[in-house]
């Protein structure tokens, strides 16, 4: 059965591995979306294989005005079907500030505009495909174990407490809409520019789990924390 896709931060990474697996199955018609196409080689090459089954879009989630801008050119893709799946992958870190010391206001700031707010108007954004009759409506706002105050990491507070933040985004998502299915997920600390080249996890395998708990997904994981391999984390 045909199924709709957006994914925000889609030219690296674990975005770029969502739009790859998700391409290897003529069912699904992915919005790929990244601050500059141009630039995104890696998408481009997936693009050119998928016989017109991916659409590329620019797109800013630290910009409100280019959330709202972006529906107009996903629409072409999405009015018909509407919006199975929005998944809000971009996210940045600035590593490792100290809370008491040096963690400056301007990229507290910032870190939650492109992590917190971002999600937060995406899914509003896009919330009439979210809501046509007949689509899945999954929101999966991607978080980090970092986010869990249960497992207390000692690292990277600012991009922590954002991810904290984003839980808290999705439990509210969850009871706002009964008709949706908002959860978010821990990828695990994957190989990527973000995670690093010391990281447990090739993107390969982190999204193969993660596809799985989507496609699996049901109104029972609406607000609860994942892990990419399914089990459940403390908050």
């Amino acid at each position: 059965m045909a199924k709709t896709w957006l994914i925000t931060g889609a030219n690296r990474g674990i975005g770029l591995e969502l739009v790859r697996q998700l391409a290897l199955d003529a069912a699904n018609t992915v919005v790929a979306c990244c601050r500059n196409p141009n630039t995104a080689s890696g998408l481009g090459d997936l693009v050119a294989s998928a016989q017109g089954r991916i659409h590329v879009i620019p797109l800013d989630v630290g910009d409100p005005a280019s959330i709202s801008s972006s529906v107009s050119l996903a629409k072409p893709a999405l009015e018909e079907h509407g919006l199975d799946y929005l998944i809000n992958n971009a996210a940045i870190n600035h590593g490792m500030d100290n809370v008491l010391e040096d963690m400056s206001s301007e990229i507290l700031m910032r870190t939650f505009q492109v992590n917190v707010i971002g999600p937060a108007l995406m899914a509003q954004a896009y919330l009439p495909f979210l809501e046509k009759p007949g689509v899945r409506g999954v929101i999966m706002n991607m978080t980090s174990g970092l986010a869990s105050i249960g497992l207390d990491f000692e690292k990277c507070p600012s991009y922590s407490i954002s991810k904290a933040a984003v839980n808290m985004l999705t439990t509210k998502q969850s009871r706002a809409r009964k008709n949706l299915i908002p959860f978010v997920i821990d990828p695990g600390w994957v190989k990527t520019e973000m995670g690093g080249p010391g990281a447990e996890l090739e993107p390969a395998e982190s999204v193969e789990g993660m596809l799985k708990l989507l496609k699996n997904a049901d109104s029972s994981y609406a607000g609860k924390f994942f892990r990419y391999d399914g089990s459940t984390l403390p908050w």
